[in-house]
């Protein structure tokens, strides 16, 4: 059965993370994605390393369920086939540096031109304007020109650090995902299309108002310093591992304190309340540490279950795979890639009960799609052979010579 998103046709000029991530989605959701390509190369992504079958991890990752076609959009027919592409498409997403599309021809007026009611999206890294807009961008200074690094090291005064995996092109890729499927949904209400125009930059501040800007909301009593609520998060020490608890509510510190059998944290001053928990929380978690080093983590999380703490385990990546709640609920599926082999992956996260996912195709070969995409959009088998033989298109028998 086909996706939510099925009969919707996206074409998908974006390469690393951000937009072939929230192209992926969109491709996973039912979408037609058609990866528009550069012969001699591709996207950026498939050159990376952890590689099998001349594919990189990180490009299967972020572009299942797509179709690859490459043309070369600097030559004037490679730019008259994407514009015929245009033409019998919804969305168009682009994450060129700012003015690049527009010198190439493919900016959102071209796009209008040949389809009035296009979704343009385009994912820049700072914003389209602003003296940072030119510049070259990568995910650990979109990290530090936000916040996001400070927040992260605990403090202002503390050493910024960065989270250990690339959020802002994710968060953005979920982001820019969302915000064409509400445009698309508009279209269908008001027949008219829109560009959407969406930062790294914006995305990862406005992820961050949601819960670390509250010292920065009322205006007239801003925070001068953002101090270290702790130096303790909220990973603990056991005999031999870690766990995570999250007792932050007055309910579940009572009954915290009942399953690591301290009775005087009940009734200490500090934290009769939710919020003594939170103004005390240096020493609230100094506590609960003194407290959790005696006994295993599998002890802990049996007792504090018994007592319905919030706990989890601590798990690397490895064990994640084969937790029982993961294997549960399904997350983790395997295919079989034609050329890079049996692979694993996470499935979409979203459920549809009317219109589900499926897994249709793997990652793409390098045009791989390329004749058969042409065809559709009207060229006969002498036209893309022309195409093919000007360099202005490629496919993939022609690209392994």
């Amino acid at each position: 059965m086909p996706g939510p998103l099925d009969g919707v046709r996206v074409i998908d000029l974006t390469t690393m993370v951000s937009g072939p991530l929230g192209a992926m989605i969109l491709a996973d959701q039912g979408a037609d994605v058609i990866k528009v390509e550069a012969p001699g190369g591709g996207d950026h992504s498939r050159q990376v390393a952890t590689r099998r079958g001349g594919f990189s991890a990180s490009f299967l990752n972020n572009n299942r369920n797509k179709r690859s076609i490459a043309l070369d959009l600097k030559q004037a027919p490679g730019l008259a086939a994407l514009k015929r592409l245009i033409a019998g498409a919804d969305v168009v997403m682009q994450n060129f540096r700012p003015g690049v599309v527009e010198r190439l021809g493919v900016g959102y007026d071209d796009a209008r031109q040949v389809r009035p009611d296009i979704i343009y999206a385009s994912i820049t890294g700072f914003g389209e304007t602003g003296p940072y807009s030119g510049k070259p961008v990568f995910d650990p200074l979109i990290q530090s020109l936000s916040g996001l690094t400070t927040v992260q090291g605990g403090s202002d005064r503390r050493r910024p650090a960065l989270v250990r995996t690339i959020l802002p092109d994710k968060l953005t890729g979920v982001t820019i995902a969302q915000a064409i499927s509400a445009a698309l949904f508009a279209r269908e209400r008001s027949g008219q299309g829109q560009h959407i125009r969406l930062s790294m930059l914006d995305s990862v501040i406005a992820f961050l108002w949601s819960s670390d800007m509250g010292g920065h909301t009322f205006i007239g009593d801003e925070a001068e310093d953002e101090t270290a609520q702790s130096f303790i998060d909220l990973i603990y020490q056991t005999a031999d591992g870690h766990i995570s608890v999250a007792a932050f509510r007055r309910a579940d510190w009572v009954k915290l304190a009942q399953a690591c059998e301290r009775p005087e944290w009940i009734d200490d001053p500090r934290f009769l309340t939710s919020e003594g928990l939170e103004v005390h929380k240096p020493e609230r978690l100094e506590l609960t540490q003194t407290a959790l080093r005696g006994r295993t983590s599998a002890e802990w999380i049996a007792r504090l279950e018994a007592h319905d703490v919030p706990c989890a385990p601590v798990l690397t990546r490895r064990e994640m795979i084969s937790h029982p709640q993961v294997v549960e609920n399904a997350i983790i599926v395997e295919t079989e890639h034609p050329q890079a082999g049996r692979l694993r992956q996470a499935r979409t996260p979203a459920r549809f009960s009317g219109t589900p996912a499926e897994h249709r195709r793997g990652g793409p070969a390098l045009g791989g799609d390329t004749r058969e995409v042409l065809a559709e959009a009207g060229y006969s088998a002498t036209e893309i052979d022309a195409l093919i033989a000007a360099g202005a298109a490629m496919v993939e028998e022609e690209s392994a010579r």
